[in-house]
C-alpha cells in the first residue's frame, strides 16, 4: 500500500504541473524606452568606404567630422598628428586627448564609426622628433589609450605602435598595415639658414629592425585583395624640403623594393603631415599594378601654396584646403574596383581618381 500511495501522489503532481499556465518572463526595457538611435558601429563584413585625414589641432574649428560621416565610412584611419602636444609632460598630453576625444563633432564621429589609427610627430611628443625622445614610451600608451586599442594587442607588449588589421569576409578583405615612423627612426641633420632642407642620412633607419621584418611577414603573408600600407609622413614624393622617406633614401628603396618583392594584391600608401594634399603614383617593374600613395592634410589647418609645389610622381592637382580623403571599393565586380577621392568642407570633392 506505501508504494501505491506514493505512486499515486506522484501522478497528481505531475497532473498539476501540466495544468499550469506559463508566465511569460518580464520585458528586458522599461516601458516607454526607445532603442538607442545610433548604436557604436561594429566593424562592418565587408568594408565599402575607409576614411582617413592627418594633422589636427584641438583648438581650431573641426568641420570636417560631419561631411566624413556623410561618406557613411566603415573605417577611419588617424595618419598621425591627432594633435599637436610637442611636449615631455604627459599629463598635458593626456588633457589634449581627452580634450579632443570629448569635442562634440568628433565624440558624435566616433559612435558611428570605427577607428585605428598611427601618430606622427607632434603626437608623438616632438617635432620632427625619432627614436631619440625620452617619453615614447609613455606617449605610445596615451596613443593606444586614446584609440582604444584592446588591452590584448600585440603592440601593448612590443616596442614602437605599428599595428595591422584584417576587415572583410574571405574573398572581400582588406588589410590594413600602420607603420611607426617615430619610435626606431634614426637622426637626420638639416642644412643652415633659410629654406634649410634636410641631409640624407645614407646609413640610418626609419622602421628600425624588428619592425622591418614584421612588415615583411604582413606583406609576404597577405591573403587579402586590397593591402593598405600607412606612413604618417610622404613615401614616393622627393623633391620638397621637409620630412620625407627620401631622407633616408636605402629605407625608402627597400620599402618599394620590399612591395615588389612580396607582390601583394592591389597595395596602397597613404601619408599625411604636410597640410597639403595630393595622389601620387610610381610603376614599378615587379607590380603589374600602378602603386599610388594618397597624402591627406591637413584637417584643420592646410597652408596655401598658389605656386604648387613639385612632385614628379603627382597625379591631378595639389590640394591646399583643410580636408579629408576616401577610399570606395566596388566589391560587385569580379575584382574589386578602388577609387580616392580627397574632398572638404560640405563634403566637396577636390580631386579623384580610380587606382584599380
Amino acid at each position: 500500500m506505501k508504494y501505491i500511495r506514493s505512486f499515486l501522489l506522484f501522478i497528481c503532481f505531475v497532473i498539476a504541473s501540466c495544468n499550469q499556465q506559463t508566465v511569460p518572463p518580464p520585458p528586458t526595457t522599461e516601458i516607454g524606452e526607445k532603442p538607442s538611435e545610433k548604436p557604436k558601429k561594429v566593424e562592418a563584413a565587408n568594408i565599402e568606404v575607409i576614411a582617413f585625414g592627418s594633422c589636427n589641432k584641438v583648438d581650431l574649428p573641426q568641420k570636417m567630422w560631419s561631411p566624413i560621416l556623410q561618406n557613411e565610412p566603415d573605417l577611419w584611419i588617424w595618419l598621425g598628428d591627432i594633435l599637436y602636444a610637442d611636449t615631455e609632460n604627459m599629463n598635458k598630453m593626456a588633457a589634449d586627448y581627452k580634450q579632443q576625444k570629448n569635442l562634440p563633432g568628433y565624440k558624435n564621429f566616433i559612435e558611428q564609426c570605427p577607428v585605428v589609427g598611427i601618430w606622427d610627430d607632434h603626437d608623438y611628443g616632438v617635432n620632427d622628433g625619432g627614436k631619440e625622445f625620452p617619453k615614447k614610451n609613455a606617449s605610445k600608451k596615451l596613443l593606444l589609450d586614446f584609440l582604444d586599442v584592446s588591452k590584448n594587442e600585440k603592440v601593448w607588449k612590443r616596442p614602437g605602435a605599428y599595428q595591422s588589421y584584417l576587415f572583410g569576409e574571405p574573398g572581400k578583405e582588406v588589410k590594413v598595415i600602420l607603420l611607426d615612423t617615430r619610435y626606431f627612426r634614426d637622426d637626420v641633420k638639416r642644412t643652415i639658414g633659410t629654406n634649410r632642407r634636410y641631409i640624407p642620412n645614407e646609413k640610418g633607419t626609419i622602421l628600425g629592425k624588428e619592425q622591418w621584418a614584421w612588415l615583411e611577414r604582413e606583406l609576404k603573408n597577405s591573403k587579402a585583395q586590397v593591402n593598405i600600407i600607412a606612413s604618417s609622413i610622404q613615401v614616393l614624393p622627393k623633391e620638397h624640403r621637409f620630412e620625407k622617406w627620401d631622407n633616408f633614401p636605402k629605407e625608402r628603396a627597400r620599402l618599394l623594393r620590399l612591395i615588389q618583392n612580396t607582390n601583394p594584391k592591389k597595395a596602397i600608401l597613404l601619408s599625411g603631415d604636410r597640410h597639403i594634399s595630393e595622389i601620387s603614383k610610381v610603376k614599378l617593374k615587379k607590380l603589374s599594378y600602378s602603386l599610388y600613395e594618397i597624402t591627406s592634410s591637413s584637417l584643420t589647418h592646410a597652408r596655401p601654396k598658389p605656386e604648387g609645389e613639385p612632385n614628379q610622381y603627382r597625379v591631378g592637382d595639389l590640394v591646399d584646403k583643410n580636408n579629408f580623403s576616401v577610399l570606395k571599393f566596388d566589391w560587385t565586380q569580379e575584382d574589386v574596383k578602388v577609387k580616392v577621392e580627397i574632398r572638404g568642407e560640405q563634403n566637396k570633392v577636390y580631386e579623384s581618381q580610380d587606382l584599380f
